[in-house]
């Protein structure tokens, strides 16, 4: 199993930016990571991913397409540029792990491993 640690949730003005970052305790049987997010009273929804083998490749959500950026550190960390944010990004945000194949990669149950959410407000 692998821990996710995640990191920097918090308050951002509309139009400013935030910085996620996730973190993995091993990457030798994962070969993705992405982030989820569930809003109040919403179902929780895909937001970004980056799988590595084979290759290296990006998914977003058309929600987030152009404003929010996934990447990934050697280090076996993940992070997400969140830029330009509206107050519908409003949502806790899950880091997950796992072994998705292309058609699954925006599907809940692709991930075998989740972190425990970090709050993301966007307000003025």
């Amino acid at each position: 199993q692998v821990q996710l640690t995640e990191s920097g949730g918090g308050l951002v003005q509309p139009g400013g930016s935030l910085r996620l970052s996730c973190t993995a305790s091993s990457i030798n049987n994962i070969n993705a990571m992405g982030w989820f997010r569930q809003a109040p009273g919403k179902e929780r929804e895909f937001v970004a991913a980056i799988r590595w083998r084979p290759g290296a490749t990006t998914y977003y959500s058309d929600a987030v397409k152009g404003r929010f950026f996934i990447s990934r550190d050697k280090d076996r960390a993940v992070h997400l540029q969140i830029d330009t944010p509206i107050p519908e990004d409003t949502a806790v945000y899950y880091c997950t792990a796992g072994r998705p194949i292309t058609s699954t990669v925006i599907t809940m149950r692709s991930y075998s491993d989740w972190g425990q959410g970090t709050q993301v407000t966007v307000s003025s």
